[in-house]
């Protein structure tokens, strides 16, 4: 651990050793309730207006989550709290420009490409090459964050950008050992669980943060909010910065793939595929990294069990829907294509599409993959027993969906 990350570490002790005290004695701060986070998002924005969007629902949800089931430390109702005032002021950001500048609701959004599967699957690589495609558009993680800007001048991309970037360095810093598992970065591009989250309804919250109640009713909720502002920030992110060949990633659209054809029915899939008894403590152990940063508790066992539960109910729903439909919308890829070829998994890709790949963007993506090698911050080091996962169980839990893909379950994940 270098100095600096000690120092961090130290500050971030003492500080939620003070929440500690402060919950002893009756006092829970921040204070995480709805009218005192909107409240505050009104005075940081100056601005008063919503729009029609009703997510005050689903943040309700989200805070008793908070309060009764995350064991947030100090640091962790801080986080939140900072989160959810700086959604809500996105929001008002959004509806303010919408009014200004009506040609954003003109915006077409056609034909998007999803990259959906298991997280852990290769969706990332994927993404991150097929951006580098200057006639593709991905959403970048820096305009994903701030989709409206607080104001629009020529140097608010610049000042966007700079805020995320020192958001993000400050996400190393108190997770060191995410990067080893997910990289991120301001110009990186983002998946649409960060899309969706801007009106509460999103599969991020008890990723980062232990809220079962919460995800129970966001698994079970229509999501048709949440993929309207899906594309009401798609149509911003087109009108200020161009792109129309959208490719998006999601793997938490295995809970919700019939309201995103909903939203998109002209949508078509990469669906990519790998060893579940290998994702599952990967997924595992990159929640657990998350929430260790924020709570009290963060049992590696619960996370496991609970997480897998849930990957797997939503794959089977995603399979049955996805069977009632034609099966041209879909290409499967597997892991291993991935990694043995990334370049030609996406030519592969593009040819489905019926894209061509210029020598350019082929010549970017060799390059990325030089300067970006696999375990290039650290090897992602987990097993199934770490995180209370029984092989002979998780290998029947996901016996068919192996089956009808092929896909081998030999490695030796412990």
């Amino acid at each position: 651990m270098s100095f600096s990350q000690s120092c961090v570490s130290a500050a971030v002790s003492t500080l939620n050793t003070g929440g500690r005290v402060l919950r002893q004695i009756g006092r829970k701060l921040p204070e995480l309730t709805p009218d005192r986070l909107v409240r505050s998002a009104l005075r940081r924005a100056e601005l008063t207006d919503f729009g029609d969007w009703e997510f005050r629902e689903p943040l309700q949800r989200l805070v008793q989550a908070y309060e009764e089931e995350a064991n947030l430390t100090l640091l962790g109702r801080l986080a939140a709290r900072e989160h959810i005032v700086g959604l809500l002021e996105n929001l008002l950001y959004l509806e303010r420009n919408r009014r200004l500048t009506p040609d954003i609701e003109l915006q077409k959004i056609s034909a998007p490409v999803f990259i959906v599967g298991l997280p852990r699957t290769g969706t990332t690589v994927l993404h991150n090459l097929i951006a580098l495609d200057t006639a593709v558009r991905t959403p970048v993680t820096w305009e994903v964050m701030f989709p409206a800007g607080s104001k629009r001048t020529p140097s608010d991309t610049q000042r966007s950008r700079g805020r995320a970037a020192t958001q993000l360095n400050w996400a190393n810093r108190l997770v060191p050992d995410f990067k080893r598992i997910h990289p991120i970065g301001a110009d990186l591009p983002q998946e649409c669980i960060a899309l969706m989250a801007q009106v509460f309804t999103s599969a991020l919250f008890h990723t980062v943060h232990r809220v079962p109640s919460y995800q129970d009713w966001f698994e079970n909720d229509a999501q048709t909010m949440a993929f309207d502002m899906h594309h009401c920030i798609l149509q911003h992110l087109q009108a200020r910065r161009g792109g129309e060949r959208w490719v998006l990633k999601g793997p938490a659209h295995l809970f919700s793939l019939e309201p995103l054809l909903r939203r998109y029915p002209d949508a078509r899939l990469i669906q990519t595929h790998r060893d579940p008894l290998v994702t599952m403590p990967s997924v595992a152990s990159l929640n657990t990294a998350l929430r260790r940063a924020f709570s009290d508790r963060a049992d590696p066992h619960e996370i496991g069990r609970d997480w897998c539960a849930r990957w797997a109910r939503a794959l089977d729903r995603f399979l049955e829907k996805r069977d009632t439909l034609p099966a041209d919308r879909f290409l499967d890829i597997a892991y291993e294509e991935i990694v043995a070829d990334p370049v030609g998994a996406v030519e592969r890709i593009y040819d489905y599409l019926g894209w061509s790949l210029s020598e350019e963007a082929h010549a970017a993506m060799n390059t990325y993959l030089k300067a970006n090698p696999k375990d290039k911050h650290g090897k992602h080091r987990y097993s199934l027993k770490a995180f209370g996962l029984d092989r002979e169980t998780e290998r029947k839990r996901f016996a068919d969906y192996c089956a009808r893909f092929n896909i081998p379950t030999g490695a030796d994940t412990g």
